[in-house]
């Protein structure tokens, strides 16, 4: 028994060596990618109405400008809420599950840190009408525009390269 646990503990810690590598070897092919961009305008779509994966989506996007901005990259990134996502960034938690009241007590915390970084973010006025939302629980620090769709065509024309959050 002794023997199949050591056995155990070995692969483990021989697995673990070998994520480790890959991770960085994936980590390197992506910087190698970038290599010559001296700009990365990023416009993330977010309607993922989901307070569970929108949170991990919103730590996702913090934490992908803070590797581009040690790589040097000049990160310049909008968030623009529209959809469901729009639900998420109210104050107003009523209509929701118990089981994701901790997620939603996440997010105004996330917005702020994304804000501080210098990460844009507006919200789409007509989806907060459509999703029945008071506009004066939105969070602080979210700019409100008439029409989400407007933005983001402005953003794309300017360069902004689209990342879909669904």
């Amino acid at each position: 028994m002794k023997k199949i646990r050591n056995i155990t503990m070995v692969l483990a810690i021989v697995c673990l060596v070998l994520a480790t590598f890959s991770a960085s070897d994936a980590l390197s092919d992506e910087h190698d990618l970038l290599k010559g961009v001296n700009a990365t305008p990023v416009l993330f779509d977010m309607r993922d109405g989901n307070p569970k994966s929108a949170v991990i989506h919103l730590n996702l996007i913090y934490d992908t400008f803070q590797e581009l901005s040690a790589a040097k990259k000049n990160p310049e990134f909008v968030v623009v809420f529209m959809a469901g996502s729009v639900k998420l960034i109210s104050s107003d938690h009523s209509g929701f599950d118990a089981e994701v009241q901790t997620s939603l007590k996440e997010i105004p915390g996330i917005i702020s840190k994304l804000s501080e970084a210098g990460i844009r973010m507006e919200v789409c006025l007509f989806a907060v009408k459509v999703m029945g939302v008071d506009p004066t629980s939105l969070l602080p620090k979210i700019e409100r525009v008439g029409n989400g769709w407007i933005s983001e065509i402005a953003y794309q024309t300017k360069g902004y390269s689209l990342v879909p959050v669904y």
